[in-house]
């Protein structure tokens, strides 16, 4: 999942939601949204359902590279 935090941020910021925002969304911390947008840590899958399911995205465009 080398591609997943770059494809994160965008789809984070084209949603509209600040780091801060989407971690109170999605009930963790800004810190842990840093740490999987620079590839740091991965979600588990609970958080990837969340993920998809807040931004209303595919799992593909979290994944795929452009």
């Amino acid at each position: 999942m080398k591609r997943f935090g770059e494809n994160l941020k965008t789809e984070r910021q084209n949603a509209g939601f600040s780091q801060k925002e989407f971690a109170l969304i999605l009930g963790t911390t800004q810190q842990r949204i840093s740490e999987w947008e620079t590839n740091k840590v991965e979600p588990t899958l609970s958080n990837i359902i969340a993920i998809i399911k807040t931004l209303n995205i595919s799992f593909e465009d979290l994944i795929e590279d452009d």
